[in-house]
């Protein structure tokens, strides 16, 4: 699991998740693709993008250390592991019953383009495509 930080954003190689980061009244925010309506700091941000790629790893379903990371993980952002395993599971509905994109996925247009838009490593999930399929 890796996840590219710049300045702007935050990119994961095996989730199409992201975090980017916004100037909300004068301060930096940064917002999850996953949990927009939150506004969250670098770390929380960075531990937002982490429980995605925890949760997104089949081979973890039964690792207790990786639950225990995951609950940790999802405090830091001030919710349970449930609802974070519900919102990335609608993201997920949203991305198979969307219509193609014009721009390619990974472009800059398509990351920055709105929450809505898809990227990175494949637009229905890299982990879940590569594993299944």
């Amino acid at each position: 699991m890796t996840i590219d930080i710049t300045t702007r954003a935050m990119t994961s190689d095996i989730s199409p998740e992201y975090a980017l980061r916004e100037y909300r009244r004068g301060e930096v925010v940064w917002r999850l693709s996953w949990l927009p309506a939150q506004h969250l700091t670098h770390d929380q941000a960075r531990a937002g993008m982490e429980l995605d790629e925890v949760l997104s790893d089949p081979e973890v379903v039964y690792d207790e250390a990786a639950h225990l990371w995951a609950a940790d993980l999802a405090t830091r952002l001030g919710i349970g592991v449930e609802r974070a395993v519900i919102l990335l599971a609608q993201r997920l509905a949203e991305r198979l019953h969307r219509e193609p994109l014009d721009e390619e996925p990974g472009s800059p247009a398509a990351m920055l383009s709105g929450w809505g838009t898809p990227h990175g490593a494949a637009s229905t999930g890299a982990r879940s495509q590569h594993l299944w399929g």
